[in-house]
């Protein structure tokens, strides 16, 4: 049943010929048992020809109704002028009528409008040249009105399928452009995403590989001279390792969404607080690193702690890297009424002009980059450059309002 259906919604002249024929199947009917002869004793061959041009109009209605609506027009003026009464057939018009409403051709929808209103009056008036019966004034007003009422009722129904159908249209395409718009900022948060993870994953590996490298080199140098130095460095290693990679597993764990998670298997994400134990590990590495809290520290918003935190092991990453030997850093955590100010300065040689110049270049400079990007999704501002005698100077400041 369901293809039937699905085959007559394809199909639709071919719905509209059956009836048609069916329609053209009662006039034959109808003509057969009025007789031969209609009013002024006239043969009725003038409503064969008016009857297969209204079945024609019936049949092609939906695939030309602009045309067909002529057609039925200049039928219904045969039939008045040929004095032809009223037929099956005659049904054609109001269906016409209703299907030119339903379209979007205004022109036609008025024009459908206007004749099917005229025919009832032109109708009568022609009734009037031929022979009278003498009825009231009234009358022939009321029964013309009446008439007149099927032809209306039929552009009414037309033009509202037409608003209906309209309507769901602009349903149609406001749910298509949300579900654009749904993808276009689903593509925004992927992308998004990724440079949060980007950024995660250069901090984490750019700051732990960058201290066991320092701690290898050392314990290589004192292995045979200072065994316990090199175990000690060795476990320095080791843990910086197992950090690394607990937080790369928290990264990879954001992409693996619905899988189930152990307890204690991913760090938590890193804070304020955890400054103390990335200051400490970078001195065991050989950085000395002068570190003081001005204000009243208290809790902040996640995303500002951990960029706080971000900036300050990147930077201190950079000092260990570019600040050469014997070099020195100082950290400086300042909490304000309305923002979290950060200062890092070193006393070494500093980093090459691609490295924070026009967001660093041929690959260079990618931490400063994330900084950046980090301090901007804060809403906060960011100075990074060489210090005046030396050194290289990182100052950030965190607003504790969200950014708009």
């Amino acid at each position: 049943m369901q293809r039937l259906y699905d085959f007559l919604r394809r199909h639709p002249t071919w719905v509209d010929s059956f009836w048609a024929v069916v329609l053209l199947g009662v006039q034959g009917v109808s003509l057969a048992a009025s007789g031969p002869e209609v009013r002024n004793d006239e043969p009725s061959f003038a409503a064969i020809p008016i009857s297969l041009a209204l079945g024609l109009v019936i049949a092609l209605r939906r695939r030309m109704a602009d045309r067909m609506l002529v057609l039925a027009t200049v039928a219904g003026l045969a039939q008045v002028a040929a004095g032809v009464q009223v037929m099956p057939l005659d049904f054609a018009m109001l269906v016409i009528i209703f299907t030119v409403a339903a379209n979007d051709q205004r022109w036609a929808s008025r024009f459908g409008l206007i004749a099917g209103l005229c025919a009832a009056p032109v109708a009568e008036l022609a009734r009037l040249t031929g022979p009278m019966d003498n009825p009231s004034t009234l009358g022939k007003v009321l029964v013309t009105v009446f008439q007149m009422v099927p032809f209306a009722l039929a552009w009414v129904l037309g033009d509202s399928l037409r608003t209906r159908r309209a309507y769901f249209a602009q349903l149609e395409e406001r749910a298509a452009r949300l579900e654009r718009e749904r993808e276009a900022q689903a593509k925004v948060a992927v992308a998004a995403e990724r440079a949060r993870i980007a950024r995660e994953l250069h901090d984490v590996v750019a700051h732990n590989v960058s201290v066991m490298v320092v701690q290898a080199d050392g314990a290589a140098y004192v292995l045979d001279a200072a065994p316990d130095q090199a175990k000690k460095a060795l476990e320095t290693i080791s843990g910086t390792g197992r950090q690394a990679l607990a937080e790369m597993r928290r990264l990879l764990g954001v992409l693996r969404t619905g899988e189930q998670r152990e307890s204690g298997e991913y760090v938590p994400q890193p804070d304020v607080e955890q400054l103390d134990e990335l200051i400490d590990q970078v001195r065991a590495a050989g950085l000395p690193v002068d570190f003081k809290v001005e204000g009243t520290p208290r809790p902040l918003p996640s995303g500002v702690e951990l960029t706080a935190y971000r900036i300050v092991q990147e930077a201190l990453t950079n000092t260990r890297k570019h600040g050469g030997p014997e070099v020195g850093a100082s950290v400086r955590l300042v909490y304000f009424d309305d923002g979290l100010g950060l200062l890092v300065e070193d006393d070494g040689a500093g980093a090459s002009d691609e490295a924070y110049e026009e967001g660093g270049s041929d690959g260079r400079g990618q931490g400063l980059i994330g900084m950046r990007e980090r301090v901007g999704m804060v809403g906060g501002t960011l100075d990074a450059g060489p210090r005046p005698g030396g050194g290289f100077r990182i100052s950030a400041l965190l607003p504790l309002k969200p950014a708009h």
